[in-house]
Protein backbone atom coordinates (compact mmCIF):
# COMPACT_ATOMS: atom_id res chain seq x y z
CA UNK A 1 0.00 0.00 0.00
CA UNK A 2 1.30 3.31 -0.90
CA UNK A 3 0.42 6.80 1.05
CA UNK A 4 -1.89 9.36 -1.67
CA UNK A 5 -3.91 12.36 -0.63
CA UNK A 6 -7.71 12.59 -1.37
CA UNK A 7 -10.32 15.09 -0.79
CA UNK A 8 -12.31 14.71 2.48
CA UNK A 9 -14.74 17.32 3.25
CA UNK A 10 -14.44 16.31 7.15
CA UNK A 11 -10.53 17.25 7.05
CA UNK A 12 -8.32 20.44 7.52
CA UNK A 13 -8.35 22.34 3.92
CA UNK A 14 -10.53 19.19 2.86
CA UNK A 15 -7.41 16.90 2.41
CA UNK A 16 -6.42 13.99 3.92
CA UNK A 17 -4.28 11.40 3.69
CA UNK A 18 -5.32 7.46 2.51
CA UNK A 19 -3.45 4.53 2.40
CA UNK A 20 -4.07 2.97 -1.17
CA UNK A 21 -3.30 -0.06 -3.65
CA UNK A 22 -0.12 1.21 -5.90
CA UNK A 23 -0.84 2.34 -9.29
CA UNK A 24 -0.95 -0.26 -12.19
CA UNK A 25 0.74 1.39 -15.31
CA UNK A 26 -1.07 1.03 -19.07
CA UNK A 27 1.67 -0.18 -21.46
CA UNK A 28 2.34 3.60 -22.57
CA UNK A 29 2.85 5.00 -18.69
CA UNK A 30 6.08 4.93 -16.34
CA UNK A 31 5.65 4.21 -12.90
CA UNK A 32 7.21 6.91 -10.94
CA UNK A 33 8.60 7.11 -7.07
CA UNK A 34 6.95 10.92 -6.30
CA UNK A 35 9.94 13.14 -4.24
CA UNK A 36 8.17 16.63 -4.34
CA UNK A 37 4.76 18.24 -5.81
CA UNK A 38 4.55 21.69 -6.39
CA UNK A 39 0.82 23.48 -5.54
CA UNK A 40 -1.46 25.66 -7.90
CA UNK A 41 -4.21 27.58 -6.80
CA UNK A 42 -6.52 26.05 -9.50
CA UNK A 43 -6.29 22.90 -7.95
CA UNK A 44 -6.29 23.53 -4.35
CA UNK A 45 -9.52 25.45 -5.15
CA UNK A 46 -11.38 22.25 -7.22
CA UNK A 47 -10.37 20.26 -4.07
CA UNK A 48 -11.95 22.90 -1.85
CA UNK A 49 -14.98 22.64 -3.81
CA UNK A 50 -15.05 18.56 -4.10
CA UNK A 51 -18.04 17.26 -2.54
CA UNK A 52 -16.99 13.95 -3.57
CA UNK A 53 -13.72 11.55 -2.64
CA UNK A 54 -10.87 12.88 -5.43
CA UNK A 55 -7.28 12.49 -5.48
CA UNK A 56 -5.93 15.94 -6.65
CA UNK A 57 -2.49 16.78 -8.05
CA UNK A 58 -0.65 18.05 -11.40
CA UNK A 59 2.94 18.38 -10.73
CA UNK A 60 5.44 16.16 -9.38
CA UNK A 61 9.21 15.18 -9.80
CA UNK A 62 10.72 11.78 -9.31
CA UNK A 63 11.98 8.72 -9.94
CA UNK A 64 11.20 6.42 -12.55
CA UNK A 65 11.12 2.77 -10.87
CA UNK A 66 9.13 1.04 -13.61
CA UNK A 67 9.71 2.02 -16.89
CA UNK A 68 7.01 1.88 -19.88
CA UNK A 69 6.03 -1.38 -20.77
CA UNK A 70 6.04 0.14 -24.74
CA UNK A 71 10.06 0.68 -24.46
CA UNK A 72 9.71 4.44 -24.91
CA UNK A 73 10.45 7.60 -22.55
CA UNK A 74 13.03 7.43 -19.09
CA UNK A 75 14.20 4.37 -18.30
CA UNK A 76 14.79 2.68 -14.93
CA UNK A 77 16.35 5.28 -12.59
CA UNK A 78 15.73 7.94 -14.65
CA UNK A 79 15.00 11.95 -12.48
CA UNK A 80 11.80 13.05 -14.41
CA UNK A 81 9.68 15.88 -13.94
CA UNK A 82 5.47 15.04 -15.14
CA UNK A 83 2.04 16.64 -15.47
CA UNK A 84 -0.91 14.34 -14.65
CA UNK A 85 -4.54 15.49 -14.74
CA UNK A 86 -4.83 14.15 -11.01
CA UNK A 87 -3.37 12.31 -9.11
CA UNK A 88 0.14 13.37 -8.36
CA UNK A 89 -0.23 14.27 -4.35
CA UNK A 90 0.85 10.51 -3.91
CA UNK A 91 3.69 8.59 -3.09
CA UNK A 92 3.68 6.78 -6.57
CA UNK A 93 1.82 8.07 -9.57
CA UNK A 94 2.06 6.10 -12.95
CA UNK A 95 2.38 8.75 -15.98
CA UNK A 96 2.51 9.07 -19.70
CA UNK A 97 5.88 8.73 -21.01
CA UNK A 98 4.22 12.11 -23.06
CA UNK A 99 3.74 13.54 -20.46
CA UNK A 100 7.19 13.00 -18.76
CA UNK A 101 10.45 14.64 -19.04
CA UNK A 102 13.91 12.82 -17.73
CA UNK A 103 15.88 15.85 -16.13
CA UNK A 104 19.68 16.26 -15.45
CA UNK A 105 21.21 16.00 -11.47
CA UNK A 106 21.73 19.14 -11.01
CA UNK A 107 18.10 20.04 -11.52
CA UNK A 108 16.43 19.54 -7.96
CA UNK A 109 13.43 17.72 -7.71
CA UNK A 110 11.82 20.91 -6.34
CA UNK A 111 12.98 23.20 -8.96
CA UNK A 112 11.60 20.41 -11.33
CA UNK A 113 7.86 20.06 -9.79
CA UNK A 114 7.25 23.90 -10.12
CA UNK A 115 7.61 23.43 -14.11
CA UNK A 116 4.58 21.50 -15.62
CA UNK A 117 1.27 23.72 -14.98
CA UNK A 118 3.31 27.70 -14.13
CA UNK A 119 5.68 26.68 -16.52
CA UNK A 120 4.37 25.46 -19.44
CA UNK A 121 1.21 27.71 -19.04
CA UNK A 122 3.44 30.40 -19.20
CA UNK A 123 5.39 29.07 -22.51
CA UNK A 124 2.42 28.05 -24.80
CA UNK A 125 0.53 31.68 -23.67
CA UNK A 126 3.22 33.77 -24.54
CA UNK A 127 3.77 31.15 -28.04
CA UNK A 128 0.21 32.93 -28.68
CA UNK A 129 2.01 35.84 -29.44
CA UNK A 130 4.41 34.66 -32.47
CA UNK A 131 7.19 36.09 -33.15
CA UNK A 132 7.97 38.27 -29.84
CA UNK A 133 11.13 40.13 -30.19
CA UNK A 134 10.27 44.19 -30.37
CA UNK A 135 6.66 43.32 -28.92
CA UNK A 136 4.50 44.78 -26.48
CA UNK A 137 3.47 42.19 -23.66
CA UNK A 138 0.95 43.00 -20.96
CA UNK A 139 1.12 40.56 -17.66
CA UNK A 140 -1.43 40.30 -14.63
CA UNK A 141 -0.94 38.31 -12.18
CA UNK A 142 2.72 38.93 -12.01
CA UNK A 143 3.74 37.62 -8.90
CA UNK A 144 2.80 33.86 -9.07
CA UNK A 145 4.19 31.08 -10.73
CA UNK A 146 2.82 31.91 -13.79
CA UNK A 147 3.40 35.53 -14.17
CA UNK A 148 6.98 35.25 -12.71
CA UNK A 149 8.02 31.94 -15.29
CA UNK A 150 6.12 34.31 -18.24
CA UNK A 151 8.24 37.56 -17.27
CA UNK A 152 11.30 35.04 -17.54
CA UNK A 153 10.89 34.03 -20.80
CA UNK A 154 9.09 36.94 -22.28
CA UNK A 155 12.47 38.99 -21.47
CA UNK A 156 14.18 36.58 -22.94
CA UNK A 157 12.39 36.88 -26.33
CA UNK A 158 13.25 40.47 -26.56
CA UNK A 159 9.93 41.87 -25.94
CA UNK A 160 8.88 44.92 -23.95
CA UNK A 161 7.31 43.45 -20.72
CA UNK A 162 5.03 45.28 -18.52
CA UNK A 163 3.54 43.57 -15.40
CA UNK A 164 1.32 44.41 -12.08
CA UNK A 165 2.11 44.25 -8.88
CA UNK A 166 -0.38 44.94 -5.76
CA UNK A 167 2.27 46.76 -3.37
CA UNK A 168 5.97 48.14 -4.07
CA UNK A 169 7.29 45.38 -2.32
CA UNK A 170 5.92 42.46 -4.84
CA UNK A 171 7.25 44.94 -7.52
CA UNK A 172 10.25 44.70 -6.88
CA UNK A 173 9.76 41.05 -7.71
CA UNK A 174 8.30 41.47 -11.01
CA UNK A 175 10.85 43.92 -11.89
CA UNK A 176 13.66 41.51 -11.11
CA UNK A 177 12.43 38.37 -13.24
CA UNK A 178 12.40 41.53 -16.33
CA UNK A 179 9.55 43.73 -16.74
CA UNK A 180 10.50 46.58 -18.08
CA UNK A 181 7.63 48.72 -16.52
CA UNK A 182 5.43 47.37 -13.60
CA UNK A 183 2.09 48.64 -12.61
CA UNK A 184 1.27 49.08 -8.98
CA UNK A 185 -2.53 48.48 -8.18
CA UNK A 186 -4.79 46.38 -9.67
CA UNK A 187 -7.25 49.36 -9.25
CA UNK A 188 -5.11 51.63 -11.70
CA UNK A 189 -5.02 49.20 -14.58
CA UNK A 190 -5.68 51.74 -16.78
CA UNK A 191 -2.57 53.70 -16.30
CA UNK A 192 -1.24 50.91 -18.47
CA UNK A 193 -2.35 52.15 -21.38
CA UNK A 194 1.14 54.87 -21.51
CA UNK A 195 3.21 51.60 -22.19
CA UNK A 196 0.25 50.29 -24.64
CA UNK A 197 -0.89 49.42 -26.92
CA UNK A 198 0.40 45.69 -26.81
CA UNK A 199 0.91 42.99 -28.82
CA UNK A 200 -0.12 40.63 -26.37
CA UNK A 201 -1.77 40.65 -23.01
CA UNK A 202 -2.28 37.24 -20.61
CA UNK A 203 -4.43 38.06 -17.92
CA UNK A 204 -5.37 35.58 -15.22
CA UNK A 205 -7.35 38.06 -13.32
CA UNK A 206 -10.66 38.63 -15.22
CA UNK A 207 -13.58 40.38 -14.52
CA UNK A 208 -12.92 44.63 -14.74
CA UNK A 209 -9.37 44.14 -15.48
CA UNK A 210 -10.21 41.73 -18.73
CA UNK A 211 -13.07 44.40 -20.05
CA UNK A 212 -10.29 47.36 -19.05
CA UNK A 213 -6.85 45.73 -21.17
CA UNK A 214 -9.18 44.58 -24.53
CA UNK A 215 -9.43 48.01 -25.89
CA UNK A 216 -5.19 48.23 -25.21
CA UNK A 217 -4.54 45.52 -27.54
CA UNK A 218 -2.65 46.40 -30.90
CA UNK A 219 -4.04 45.38 -34.54
CA UNK A 220 -3.62 42.14 -34.73
CA UNK A 221 -2.96 42.07 -31.28
CA UNK A 222 -4.13 38.64 -29.01
CA UNK A 223 -5.55 38.47 -25.37
CA UNK A 224 -5.04 34.67 -23.63
CA UNK A 225 -7.16 34.29 -20.87
CA UNK A 226 -6.00 31.69 -18.72
CA UNK A 227 -7.83 32.22 -15.32
CA UNK A 228 -10.20 34.63 -13.27
CA UNK A 229 -8.80 35.26 -9.90
CA UNK A 230 -10.99 38.20 -9.37
CA UNK A 231 -14.61 37.75 -11.04
CA UNK A 232 -15.79 34.83 -13.70
CA UNK A 233 -17.75 37.67 -15.51
CA UNK A 234 -16.56 40.55 -17.90
CA UNK A 235 -18.79 43.03 -19.57
CA UNK A 236 -16.59 43.83 -22.89
CA UNK A 237 -17.20 46.67 -25.01
CA UNK A 238 -17.92 45.03 -28.38
CA UNK A 239 -18.31 48.05 -30.26
CA UNK A 240 -14.62 49.13 -29.68
CA UNK A 241 -13.67 44.93 -30.35
CA UNK A 242 -15.61 45.17 -32.84
CA UNK A 243 -15.11 47.99 -35.15
CA UNK A 244 -10.79 47.89 -34.49
CA UNK A 245 -10.75 44.75 -35.66
CA UNK A 246 -8.11 42.07 -36.13
CA UNK A 247 -8.06 41.48 -32.22
CA UNK A 248 -8.26 38.50 -30.56
CA UNK A 249 -9.36 37.17 -27.30
CA UNK A 250 -8.12 32.90 -26.36
CA UNK A 251 -9.88 30.96 -24.50
CA UNK A 252 -6.59 29.25 -22.83
CA UNK A 253 -6.84 25.64 -20.99
CA UNK A 254 -3.92 23.97 -20.03
CA UNK A 255 -5.15 20.45 -20.53
CA UNK A 256 -6.47 21.40 -24.18
CA UNK A 257 -3.09 22.93 -24.97
CA UNK A 258 -1.60 19.62 -24.08
CA UNK A 259 -3.01 17.41 -26.51
CA UNK A 260 -1.49 20.00 -29.04
CA UNK A 261 2.02 19.97 -27.56
CA UNK A 262 5.21 18.02 -27.19
CA UNK A 263 4.61 18.33 -23.84
CA UNK A 264 7.60 15.68 -23.07
CA UNK A 265 9.80 18.20 -24.98
CA UNK A 266 8.48 21.43 -23.73
CA UNK A 267 9.20 20.17 -19.57
CA UNK A 268 12.71 19.50 -21.05
CA UNK A 269 13.05 23.34 -22.80
CA UNK A 270 12.12 24.74 -19.18
CA UNK A 271 14.60 22.28 -17.03
CA UNK A 272 17.34 23.44 -19.56
CA UNK A 273 16.78 26.38 -19.23
CA UNK A 274 17.08 26.40 -15.13
CA UNK A 275 20.16 24.70 -15.68
CA UNK A 276 21.69 27.55 -17.40
CA UNK A 277 20.42 30.18 -15.03
CA UNK A 278 18.42 31.73 -17.62
CA UNK A 279 15.19 30.67 -15.59
CA UNK A 280 14.42 30.57 -12.26
CA UNK A 281 11.47 29.67 -10.39
CA UNK A 282 11.01 31.23 -7.29
CA UNK A 283 10.12 28.79 -4.50
CA UNK A 284 9.05 30.44 -1.76
CA UNK A 285 7.80 27.60 0.63
CA UNK A 286 9.41 24.22 0.88
CA UNK A 287 8.26 22.04 3.78
CA UNK A 288 6.86 18.55 4.01
CA UNK A 289 3.95 17.06 2.54
CA UNK A 290 2.58 16.35 5.71
CA UNK A 291 1.67 19.74 6.04
CA UNK A 292 -0.23 20.06 2.99
CA UNK A 293 -3.23 22.20 4.74
CA UNK A 294 -1.35 24.72 6.13
CA UNK A 295 0.34 25.48 2.85
CA UNK A 296 -2.54 25.14 0.77
CA UNK A 297 -4.25 27.33 2.82
CA UNK A 298 -1.41 30.14 3.04
CA UNK A 299 -1.53 29.56 -0.74
CA UNK A 300 -4.96 30.32 -1.41
CA UNK A 301 -5.28 33.20 0.67
CA UNK A 302 -2.15 34.68 -1.09
CA UNK A 303 0.16 34.99 1.69
CA UNK A 304 3.00 34.52 -0.51
CA UNK A 305 4.03 35.09 -4.35
CA UNK A 306 5.76 32.49 -6.29
CA UNK A 307 5.26 28.73 -5.74
CA UNK A 308 4.82 26.01 -2.64
CA UNK A 309 6.85 22.93 -2.96
CA UNK A 310 6.17 19.93 -0.72
CA UNK A 311 8.37 16.88 -0.02
CA UNK A 312 8.19 13.37 0.40
CA UNK A 313 9.75 11.63 2.75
Amino acid sequence: MIRTIVTDPLAPSNLAFKKVAPPQAMPWEALVQVKAFSLNRGEIKDANDSKASSRPGWDFGGIVIEPAKSGTGPQKGARVVGLLPMGAWSEQVAAPVSMLAEIPEKLSFAEAATLPVAGLTALYALRKGGMLLGKRIFITGSTGGVGLFAHQLATQSGAFVVGTASTEEKAALVREAGSDEVIIGYSAILSARQFGPYDLVIDSVGGNTLAALLPQLAPQGVCVALGFSSSNTATIDMMNLVTSGGKTLYSFFLGEEATRQAVADDLSLLARLVIEKRLIPRIEVEANWNDIATVARDLKERKFSGKAVLHID
